[in-house]
């Protein structure tokens, strides 16, 4: 991730820390995965980062950031964002 990528996606998880969340087409509901969930889109100089998210009361839950090459994003990493979130439920 370059500098400015790595800014933007600092603020744009600032926003969701002050409650304040970021218009589409930056986020967008991740129902998929679950409740309270989304997909942050941060553009980069040659790929569109993604960062996937979980909105809890106490804490923004970062489930996994990747480079996005496809329109859909892959069941791999929606699975793998399922499982960490129940993991991280669980303890």
């Amino acid at each position: 991730m370059s500098v400015n990528a790595r800014r933007e996606s600092g603020y744009l998880l600032r926003e969701l820390q002050r409650g304040e969340m970021p218009f589409a087409p930056l986020c967008k509901p991740m129902k998929t995965i679950g409740a309270r969930c989304y997909e942050l889109r941060v553009l980069d100089e040659s790929v569109t980062w993604r960062i996937m998210v979980r909105v809890d009361a106490d804490a923004i839950l970062v489930a996994d950031v990747f480079a996005k090459k496809t329109p859909k994003t892959p069941q791999g990493i929606i699975d793998a964002c399922k499982k960490r979130l129940r993991e991280y439920d669980a303890q």
